[in-house]
């Protein structure tokens, strides 16, 4: 790779960087300026900019500055230790690792003496490199003292003995001279390194006033790597060393990354043993830490490892407890069980899938039919508040998908929007998802439309009654008469009788299907009703890949609201455009943008047009001089009913609405 694309990579490890010197990233920890004697720990990780950052002194430093200051370096050789460091390879050209020798003199030579506890032995390293220190003979003395402590994590002696865990009661770091002694369980991850657990209630306080009751000695091994050659189970991937030695205690088989931070270390292990010996026959069950870190870890982990054609399984063995060997000290025989079946996962799986297929049977499916036709006694259809609409769509909305399509300026948004204000007066819930006009634009059209209907039922002239505009704007109001203030008070009121049933979704360009279907869900839980959705419009719901065209995006939002509607049982109302086509032409499914998904994935598709278009003498623009509109909804598809009615509205548009004529 280019030097450009190694600085990013580098820059990325700087939380691996940070835990191989011994210093807890998710805490703050002492300011690593030489300069600065920071006595009460002021630096943290800016993990959005892979920085550290010193809130005491303002030191703000990246990986490379880091690499510079550890190993009194400067320029374009910092950079060079770091690619040296990682083992990246710069425009094919690999940087040497260095060697143990290396390591101990570099140390040795650094003039940054308060950063003395440093055990970054190395972070990548070859198989032929010799290793820094053999501990072997320490091991042996350790184990021999096993039986001074108490301290086992509710291991077994056989499991103990397994991987030579040891104790050594008066424990230091060897590279830190100013560390004091404390009783620690020694557990060997190689002949070379091993992990030094504190042994005892106490917290140990580092020399930095940190607690730290887990310290690495030697470079970085994966604990247990040898469990991938287990062809007789799967391999449990942890955290914790002690948490794969728990798995181990009953029965399992299972290493330990050490660290989420060593991910990529693990991985290139096992790129090794594939080379040398082939993929491992078993499924890999990855069971890290139930948190954030862990989390993003199990999904590269699960990701690298289908690349390599290895199946793996995420699982949580541990239940209510934060890890495997909480969960074995506080209730062995459920954990012993846990693991158990976790060990299972691949053939459950395809239990589950199996039972899923059959299940897909219309035999399998004939008692919920029949529970479905009871079921439906007690929540019939809802009314549109139009009676010749309900009756050409056999009786109202179902669940289901309805498009509603028109060029503009033909009403569609009014239409659909009396159609919810209708709903709503009926008693039912609905939820508008408005992507292009505000909500308080909503409101005053309902309110509009409210003041003509009671100016007609009060036999005013209805010039009375006020368009949206004239009942927003403020100024305007001081020049109406009693009467109309009377009438935008009464439109008021009469739309506040069933206002509470309208929730509106404002957005422009910025709710996708995706927020559509976590708000509806979200409804259904708080009100506990299911309530008719309308979403306006299709063309400008926000896409799900900012790549996708016009048309996948409108495919993929029919599908989705589709299915919104199947799995949560409501009708769905969607507003679409038609393509810029004149006033003269019929409405028809060539019109709707984007059409192939509408026509198919809808289960009815209304147009509306001006009475007569499409006709030899039509003349829209005198059509569209009337007042009221005569506009005529086409029933373009109707999955369950006929096709090609056609009801006419009188349409006034000022006032935003539609009153039913006739069908033809």
């Amino acid at each position: 790779m280019d030097r450009d694309q190694a600085k990013e990579k580098v820059k990325g490890r700087i939380e691996e960087y940070l835990r191989q010197r011994g210093i807890n990233p998710y805490r703050p920890f002492c300011c690593l300026n030489p300069a600065h004697n920071d006595t009460n720990p002021s630096m943290s990780l800016d993990r959005k900019t892979n920085r550290v950052h010193c809130f005491s002194c303002g030191a703000t430093y990246d990986i490379f500055d880091l690499i510079g200051i550890d190993y009194n370096l400067t320029g374009k050789d910092k950079f060079d230790k770091a690619y040296m460091l990682f083992d990246i390879q710069i425009d094919g050209t690999p940087h040497r690792i260095r060697t143990a020798e290396e390591v101990t003199t570099a140390m040795s030579e650094q003039k940054n003496p308060k950063h003395e506890y440093i055990h970054t032995d190395v972070y990548t390293h070859t198989h032929n490199e010799p290793e820094a220190q053999d501990y072997t003979a320490y091991y042996e003395t350790c184990m021999k003292r096993l039986p001074e402590t108490d301290y086992t994590r509710g291991l077994s002696l056989e499991t103990l003995r397994r991987f030579s865990f040891g104790f050594d009661p008066a424990w230091k770091h060897p590279k830190a001279e100013k560390m004091k002694e404390s009783p620690r369980l020694i557990i060997p991850t190689s002949p070379y390194s091993y992990l030094a657990r504190h042994a005892s209630a106490e917290d140990f306080i580092n020399y930095r006033g940190e607690k730290e009751n887990k310290s690495k000695v030697g470079r970085v091994h994966i604990f247990n790597l040898e469990a991938l050659n287990d062809s007789s189970r799967p391999t449990f991937i942890v955290e914790g060393e002690i948490d794969a030695a728990s798995i181990c205690d009953v029965g399992g088989s299972a290493l330990a990354l050490g660290s989420v931070s060593y991910k990529d270390l693990f991985l290139r292990e096992l790129d090794r043993i594939i080379k040398e010996s082939g993929k491992p026959t078993q499924p890999v069950i990855i069971a890290l830490d139930n948190d954030q870190a862990g989390n993003r870890c199990a999904e590269d982990l699960s990701a690298a490892l289908g690349e390599r054609g290895i199946i793996s399984y995420r699982w949580n063995p541990c239940g209510k407890y934060k890890d495997a060997n909480e969960a074995l000290m506080n209730d062995r025989e459920a954990f012993t069980d846990s693991v158990s079946a976790a060990e299972n996962i691949e053939r459950r799986a395809e239990e589950e899938e199996r039972k899923a297929y059959l299940g897909t049977t219309a035999g399998a499916n004939l008692q919920g039919f029949v529970n479905g036709i009871a079921e439906s006694v007690n929540t019939p259809c809802i009314s549109t508040g139009f009676e010749l609409l309900d009756r050409v769509i056999d009786g109202g909305l179902y669940e289901g998908l309805i498009t509603v399509g028109a060029i503009s300026s033909l009403g569609k948004t009014s239409l659909v929007l009396q159609i919810a204000d209708q709903v709503a007066e009926a008693g039912h819930e609905v939820l508008i998802f408005s992507l292009e006009m505000a909500r308080a634009e909503l409101m005053s059209k309902s309110i509009s439309r409210h003041t003509l209907r009671l100016a007609q039922e009060r036999a005013l002239n209805t010039n009375l009654a006020k368009s949206a505009r004239g009942i927003t704007d403020g100024k305007r109001h001081k020049n109406y008469n009693q009467t109309e203030k009377a009438l935008i008070q009464d439109a008021i009121s009469a739309y506040e009788k069933y206002a509470d049933r309208i929730f509106i979704q404002e957005g422009i360009g910025n709710i996708g299907t995706e927020q559509i279907r976590e708000t509806v869900v979200k409804h259904i839980h708080f009100t506990g009703r299911r309530p008719l959705v309308v979403v306006d419009y299709l063309q400008i719901v926000a896409p799900y890949n900012d790549k996708a065209t016009d048309k996948q995006v409108v495919d993929n939002c029919v599908l989705e609201l589709k299915r919104m509607s199947r799995d949560c049982k409501l009708p769905v109302i969607a507003i679409s455009s038609f393509n810029r086509a004149g006033y003269k032409l019929e409405a028809t499914f060539e019109q709707l943008k984007e059409s192939g998904a509408i026509e198919y994935g809808s289960d009815i598709v209304i147009g509306l047009q001006l009475k007569g278009a499409g006709s030899k003498d039509f003349d829209p623009t005198a059509a569209k001089k009337l007042d009221p509109r005569q506009v005529e909804c086409v029933i373009l598809k109707n999955r369950q009913g006929r096709v090609g009615d056609k009801i006419l509205y009188k349409y006034y548009p000022i006032y935003n609405y539609f009153e039913e004529q006739s069908i033809s």
